[in-house]
């Protein structure tokens, strides 16, 4: 053990644990709540703590009552309890999933309770310092590998679904082609929806591909993801 060895059962072990467990959801969540999401200090502290008593409640079991306790069984349903406060931060709009690295991050924050819970306070540590470099670096080279990228998502509304072919006819004039597309008709009139994924060839603005599919006047509204 590198800072000591916390498994063992004494007053001094449950005291570090619940502390420590505290801390890496408060500091979890702190880091969330200064971006605004969804789940904020609160939330990731009470998760990582219920996670802590849960892992504390089968150590007791385990020296109380030798042969009754199953150190994986609870575990278990947190890991796969704690998905319904994932479910709630997740929302789908327009084609848009926002919400899933806060529903990840809960479920990270479950697991470094159970880790701290029974006395891996170093893996609980570790995860938590590597989690929040991830969180801060990753965006930095995910923005780089968009702007670089020969992909486009753009959903086009349409007063009248016919004229669907004609866009996609001068997309391929311009040498964009249309990787897949998801078409969502409206159920009054004969207006629609499409979610374009498309592939260009070279570097192409955003302003480009918006004049393209724009030349046509039953063109309602253009939006990129």
């Amino acid at each position: 053990m590198l800072i000591g060895n916390f498994s063992e059962w004494t007053m001094r072990n449950l005291i570090i644990r619940i502390i420590v467990s505290m801390l890496l959801g408060g500091i979890i969540g702190l880091d969330r709540g200064m971006k605004h999401r969804g789940a904020g200090t609160k939330t990731m502290t009470v998760v990582c703590l219920g996670s802590t008593l849960v892992m504390l409640t089968e150590q007791y079991i385990q020296v109380n009552f030798p042969g009754l306790a199953n150190m994986n069984r609870l575990a278990a349903q947190v890991i796969s309890g704690v998905g319904f406060l994932g479910v709630g931060t997740i929302i789908i709009s327009n084609h848009r999933v926002r919400g899933l690295t806060t529903a990840a991050t809960l479920w990270a924050s479950a697991t470094i309770g159970l880790a701290v819970g029974v006395g891996f306070v170093e893996g609980g540590i570790l995860i938590t310092l590597v989690m929040l470099i991830s969180l801060h670096i990753l965006p930095f080279a995910e923005r780089f590998a968009t702007r670089n990228s020969r992909y486009c998502n753009v959903i086009v509304d349409l007063e009248e679904s016919r004229y669907l072919h004609v866009i996609i006819q001068d997309l391929k004039a311009a040498g964009i082609s249309v990787d897949s597309m998801e078409i969502s008709t409206s159920k009054i009139g004969d207006s629609v929806s499409v979610y374009l994924i498309l592939h260009t060839g070279k570097a192409t603005e955003n302003t480009e591909i918006y004049e393209i599919i724009t030349r046509s006047d039953k063109v309602e509204s253009v939006d990129f993801l």
